[in-house]
């Protein structure tokens, strides 16, 4: 045991010479202090503050640290460094995570402790540096040749190239009244200068995105050209119809011809020259006339430029000054086709194009105007749809309407003339088949109203003027004997009794008196009839009187005859 602890011992004091040197190095070396980076494009520098720049043979060394790895890493151009600044190059493709630095101060087998770690985004530390800019002359212009700030393959704003914007501020060599241009392209012109004249000129970039600016370039001065013996054309305006895009431009001498390109707008932010993408338009090449023709279809949707160029034997002019043009002002919205279909109380309206007219290649709103025949108050609504239902029209109702389309845009309101005015009757609808049904019953109730009042009327008429044969019960039951009956009623045939022909006198004078007794019947009958219906007793008693005598006369008739 005593020996182990021997051992232990002794590599205890073996070691101490190695520590100790370290521990004595770091009370005397102090960290590095007030870090900071400064970059500019892909130019990373890295500053610091040191107590101890009085000491000889000190260094500095910085080591970095990136999410992708956990260990700390030596920072490359920034080891044993004399002064207090190194330079390195991005860490990283990506320059928008964050990176970790820390330093500390060395001298031999000595060193610090290590700085306070410092932190930073380089997309966000990041300043835009000068553009490159290169110039050519000609006698009334100067072209202007921009390169994006960094290198070509630069790491920080490789997302960025298209992004940029430059802003250049000009004068002529021998004045300082300066003119400010905001926005310029790679390739642009600057026209309207006169000829044989000093200019200088500054550029600098922009992020408008990022609210960054960048530094100017150096100024850049260049002479203009003598003037050209042959002017370019001036006053270049567009127009359009519904096939076609015309140019025309001005120009003053005689005999010449001319040639048209054009060139795609966004190929002004790509880098690199411009001279080869200008392209020829077709039929406008050589021409004597100074307008040139060519269809719509040729440019598809986007901004473009123009420019002309004369010519007259072997002399040619430099190129006219471009001409932007943005096709969807150009644009001709045709009117739209309306068509309607009633549907009971509500009418389905269609909107199409006119047959035979361009495809549109921006959305449409259309106006609609609606109103009814008889009325002119108009009602006015915007659909996005081209087939809608106005509903809770008035039934059996002649409805009109007439639209137009509108392009609505940022930059561009384009609206088409009105469209034929259509109209339309509407069917009937629910309620008005509820009408109906309610008309139909109200008059089926007048029908067997009518019908029962036509009867009770026909009853009384009957019972005026076609009195029945019957006498009213109050009064038959006091008729219970046949002959009463047989006098007071009407009778289709008269009653008559039978006779007998009796060959003895007597008989004969009898039977005279009975046919005087039937006239005498006959005629109180014939009174009878024509009287108002009132009896006395003595007609009664003369009647019944009568008939026994009759009867009586019968029953001593065959008496006689044995």
């Amino acid at each position: 045991m005593l020996a182990l602890l021997s051992a232990t011992t002794l590599a205890l004091v073996a070691g101490a010479p190695w520590v100790l040197p370290a521990a004595a190095g770091e009370k005397n070396l102090q960290p590095p202090e007030n870090i900071e980076v400064y970059i500019t494009d892909d130019n990373f520098t890295l500053k610091w503050n040191s107590r101890i720049e009085t000491v000889e043979n000190v260094t500095f060394s910085a080591v970095y640290q990136t999410p992708e790895v956990d260990d700390w890493m030596k920072l490359p151009g920034c080891q044993h460094i004399v002064v207090n600044k190194c330079h390195f190059s991005p860490l990283s493709s990506d320059v928008y995570e964050e990176v970790k630095l820390r330093i500390r101060a060395e001298k031999g087998n000595d060193s610090s402790s290590w700085s306070e770690v410092y932190s930073f985004i380089p997309f966000e530390e990041a300043q835009i540096g000068p553009p490159k800019v290169h110039l050519e002359a000609e006698d009334k212009a100067i072209t202007i040749h921009i390169s994006p700030p960094g290198t070509v393959d630069n790491v920080m704003w490789s997302l960025d190239v298209s992004a940029f914007t430059y802003s250049l501020v000009m004068w002529k060599n021998s004045s300082n009244v300066e003119e400010r241009i905001e926005t310029v392209h790679p390739g642009d012109k600057i026209y309207k200068l006169s000829p044989e004249t000093t200019y200088c000129l500054k550029v600098r970039a922009k992020l408008l995105l990022y609210n960054k600016n960048g530094s100017y370039s150096p100024v850049c001065c260049i002479n203009t050209t003598a003037e050209n013996k042959l002017p370019p054309p001036e006053n270049l305006e567009i127009s359009a119809d519904n096939e076609n895009y015309i140019l025309k431009w001005d120009y003053a001498y005689v005999n010449a011809t001319f040639q048209v390109q054009w060139f795609h707008g966004f190929l002004k932010i790509i880098r690199g020259t411009n001279l080869h993408k200008w392209q020829q338009i077709p039929n406008c090449e050589h021409i004597k006339t100074t307008y040139c023709i060519f269809p719509r279809k040729r440019l598809s949707k986007g901004i473009y430029y123009l420019r002309v160029q004369a010519s007259n034997g072997n002399s040619t002019s430099f190129w006219s000054e471009e001409k932007k043009l943005n096709t969807g002002i150009y644009i001709v919205i045709p009117p739209p086709v309306i068509s309607m279909k009633s549907i009971n109380d509500s009418l389905r309206v269609y909107v199409s194009a006119a047959e035979g007219s361009v495809k549109q290649p921006y959305p449409l709103i259309y106006e609609i105007i609606f109103w009814e025949n008889s009325s002119n108050v108009e009602r006015k609504f915007l659909k996005e749809k081209n087939d809608f239902t106005i509903d809770n029209l008035q039934p059996l109702t002649v409805y009109c309407v007439k639209g137009r389309a509108h392009f609505v845009g940022e930059q561009l309101n384009k609206s088409s003339i009105f469209s034929n005015t259509v109209c339309e009757k509407t069917k009937p609808g629910n309620s008005y088949k509820i009408w109906v049904i309610a008309g139909i019953c109200i008059a089926g109730v007048f029908i067997l109203f009518t019908m029962y009042v036509m009867k009770t009327l026909l009853r009384c008429f009957n019972y005026v003027f076609f009195p029945s044969l019957k006498p009213p019960c109050n009064i038959d039951k006091y008729l219970s004997e046949q002959p009463l009956k047989n006098l007071l009623l009407l009778t289709s045939e008269e009653q008559i009794e039978r006779c007998f022909i009796i060959e003895n006198t007597n008989t004969n004078t009898i039977m005279k008196e009975t046919n005087q007794i039937d006239e005498d019947h006959k005629k109180y009958n014939s009174q009878t009839s024509q009287d108002s219906g009132n009896y006395s007793n003595e007609d009664e008693n003369s009647g019944s009187k009568t008939s026994e005598e009759l009867l009586q006369l019968e029953t001593e008739s065959p008496e006689m005859n044995s």
